[in-house]
């Protein structure tokens, strides 16, 4: 008869723990099965005013001249993903024409240290010679470059083709801030499927290289709260649209009224009938960006106030779970509060705790970023010059506090599996350091 000893088993530390599910302690593994927790670079690159004052925010931020140290910071907390975005208007120079000197020494580093990179390839901006995202040509010449960069780099699985589709369409077509400054349902509308339509193309061009790839769909998390006696519709639309870009995305019908506004916003019977053909090709995760700034109260008299986490990250995440039935991670978080935030980034995981004890299936988690940001307290929209304190690091590179309490975070559940009882799609005959008696 066989007999486990159970002094035999180490169940201390990383090795019979975290990943293989007794425990979470110890820092993240890297292991196929081990939890995704991630920091990202901010890498936003609108254009913003009447002159298009390029935003980009990596050079603002400093990365450009400091990425090597921040890599190294990335890995010195332990972590293994990093939300990571190329400078799409520099890379992409024309039809057929790349300039890869940045990004084959940054990405060839992020390998060499051995983080995974979940790749943006578009946030919020496109190169001067495409315009903006009115173009009819965008989806194409960025299906184009999604492929273009897949083949140069195979050994990248993780992907974001366009990240926040609905902030850049709304920032873009509707609220009049950045590329194209619309103001009108057709420039939302208008923005939205061509974004969407990029994203798919894309994700199409990336799997002809890598067909087990995994498409992380960074969406922003938002809610209005309608303070008033009488519902209003405008805000019920407003909470609806929200949703827009994925239902494109995953041909999933959108409600009467969201496709009555799309139509009415001039997408066509034989656009609405593409985006329902099926969802795109890889591996998708749906990716909820949630800020306490993302859930607002509409006043009666119209005025907004701060709401926070009235339904939170939670609850939010939630709703788009049961909507599309796939994973979903949570992949950006932050306050302008750089005490607060250490109370946010505990908050914040707690949500993620306590979704996945309800039975869903969450795959991530992101501080978002790595440093401080400039200027996201007006959109980018005012060329401040204003430090926004919400990185793990400042702009010198020195910890705040919230990159010491992720690091703690780390320590205690870094060793979680993806999945509750994840470890099971990765068991190996035995653990190695399993003794058995006859």
């Amino acid at each position: 008869m066989n007999i486990l000893k159970r002094a035999d088993l180490d169940t201390s530390g990383d090795s019979y723990g975290g990943a293989a599910g007794r425990h979470g302690n110890g820092l993240p593994s890297g292991e196929p099965n081990n939890f995704m927790f991630a920091t990202g670079i901010e890498c936003s690159y609108p254009t913003v005013s009447q002159d298009r004052f390029r935003r980009d925010q990596m050079a603002e931020c400093g990365h450009y001249e400091h990425w090597k140290k921040d890599f190294k910071l990335v890995q010195s907390l332990g972590l293994k993903y990093l939300r990571y975005g190329l400078p799409y208007y520099k890379v992409h120079l024309g039809p057929g024409k790349y300039d890869w000197e940045f990004a084959d020494a940054a990405l060839g580093e992020l390998k060499r240290l051995g983080i995974t990179p979940i790749l943006d390839l578009l946030h919020f901006g496109v190169p001067d010679w495409l315009g903006d995202f009115q173009n009819p040509a965008l989806p194409l010449h960025f299906a184009e470059y999604a492929g273009a960069v897949a083949r140069r780099y195979p050994w990248i699985r993780f992907y974001t083709p366009v990240n926040e589709i609905y902030v850049s369409a709304r920032m873009s077509g509707m609220d009049g801030l950045w590329n194209e400054r619309l103001k009108t349902p057709a420039g939302f509308v208008t923005a939205m499927k061509h974004l969407c339509a990029a994203s798919i193309l894309a994700c199409r061009a990336i799997v002809l290289t890598r067909p087990d790839a995994v498409i992380v769909q960074s969406e922003s998390a938002e809610y209005l709260h309608d303070v008033s006696a009488v519902p209003r519709p405008e805000i019920h639309l407003h909470n609806r649209l929200n949703c827009a870009s994925l239902d494109l995305l995953y041909a999933h019908a959108p409600d009467a009224d969201v496709l009555m506004y799309l139509m009415d916003g001039g997408m066509s019977r034989a656009e609405y009938d593409w985006f329902m053909l099926g969802e795109p090709p890889g591996h998708q995760i749906v990716g909820n960006d949630y800020y306490g700034r993302n859930e607002q109260m509409v006043m009666p008299g119209g005025e907004r106030l701060m709401a926070e986490d009235v339904l939170g990250w939670r609850e939010l995440a939630r709703r788009f779970y049961h909507r599309y039935h796939k994973p979903v991670m949570h992949t950006e978080t932050n306050t302008f509060d750089p005490e607060g935030n250490v109370g946010w980034l505990w908050k914040q995981w707690v949500n993620v705790l306590q979704l996945r004890k309800d039975g869903v299936p969450v795959v991530g988690f992101t501080w978002y970023s790595l440093t401080d940001q400039i200027d996201w307290d007006t959109g980018l929209t005012e060329r401040n010059g204003r430090v926004n304190p919400v990185g793990l690091y400042d702009l010198a590179r020195n910890p705040r506090p919230v990159g010491d309490a992720y690091r703690e975070l780390l320590k205690n559940f870094g060793g979680i599996s993806l999945l509750p009882h994840g470890e099971m799609f990765g068991l190996s005959a035995r653990p190695a350091n399993l003794k058995v008696e006859v």
